[in-house]
């Protein structure tokens, strides 16, 4: 998946608007003008479209994370130049105070199956024997899950 989706995913899930959108990548460590967050808005075929950085989607899950659990006390954490799916798995986990069950259930609401063992694989550090990276797939279903989650009625 890339940046851009994910952003896209997120903020119709939450229904965020520009300003909010905004506000979130500031508190999260990164200033950003309407015009990037319009071109990252763009899909992929559209010739003002733009490829959103992991800089970026770090600041926007870390503004997430403030904006969902408050900020913590002290320096706020730097957001990372190099994000891959089990991070921004993570990063969600956090913001939305969300045990390994809550993951579980909203795989679920997709009808996709992982076990505890499974999940908890994604969670650890990349050195350790039992670590597994996040497929695409997964975090797919785990986004569409959080969809039905928080949006369970369609827009008109």
């Amino acid at each position: 998946m890339n940046n851009n989706d994910i952003l896209r995913r997120l903020r119709y899930t939450f229904d965020f608007n520009d300003p909010k959108l905004l506000e979130l990548f500031k508190s999260g460590g990164e200033q950003v003008t309407r015009a990037e967050l319009i071109e990252w808005m763009k899909k992929e075929d559209e010739p003002e479209f733009k490829e959103m950085s992991d800089l970026h989607l770090a600041a926007f899950l870390n503004g997430l994370i403030n904006e969902k659990r408050g900020k913590k006390e002290g320096e706020q954490p730097k957001p990372e130049s190099k994000l891959n799916n089990n991070i921004i798995l993570r990063k969600l986990k956090i913001a939305l105070n969300l045990i390994d069950e809550d993951i579980l259930n909203i795989l679920e609401l997709v009808r996709f199956r992982l076990s505890k063992h499974e999940l908890s694989a994604f969670f650890r550090k990349p050195d350790h024997q039992h670590y597994r990276p996040l497929q695409d797939q997964i975090l797919r279903n785990f986004l569409h899950g959080l969809q039905l989650k928080y949006q369970p009625e369609p827009r008109k």
